[in-house]
C-alpha cells in the first residue's frame, strides 16, 4: 500500500440529542477532533427529494487510525466536516495490514 496523500484538514463530528421538553429531541453536533485526510471521489448520483433534486457523491477517505475506543476514532454515523461541506460517514476499516490508516466511506449529500 502506497502511504496517503494527507491534505485535507478534516473535523470529526459526532451527534449530540437533547430532549426537547415535548417528548422528543434535538440533534446537533460535537467536534470530537482534527484529522489529516485523502479523499477520492468515488460515483455520484442525482436523486428527488422533497422540493429539489438532490445530488449525492460517495468518497473513500483516509485517515490515520487511532486506538479503538478512543473517541478521536471514526465511527459509522459521525461525520467529517471540511468548512460548509459535510461527509457523512457510512462505514469505516482498516485501510492496511498494520492499522496504521483507516479508509472511511463517506456520502456528500448537496442540493443541485
Amino acid at each position: 500500500m502506497r502511504a496517503p496523500h494527507l491534505n485535507r484538514k478534516l473535523v470529526l463530528e459526532a451527534p449530540v440529542r437533547a430532549a426537547d421538553g415535548a417528548g422528543g429531541f434535538t440533534q446537533s453536533w460535537q467536534a470530537l477532533g482534527v484529522h489529516y485526510a485523502e479523499i477520492i471521489a468515488r460515483t455520484g448520483r442525482e436523486k428527488a427529494g422533497v422540493a429539489v433534486p438532490l445530488s449525492r457523491v460517495a468518497y473513500r477517505i483516509v485517515v490515520r487510525a487511532g486506538l479503538v475506543g478512543a473517541t478521536s476514532r471514526p465511527l459509522p454515523e459521525q461525520r467529517f466536516r471540511d468548512g460548509a461541506r459535510v461527509f457523512n460517514i457510512l462505514a469505516v476499516a482498516e485501510a492496511d495490514p498494520l492499522g496504521r490508516y483507516l479508509t472511511c466511506t463517506a456520502e456528500e449529500e448537496t442540493v443541485t
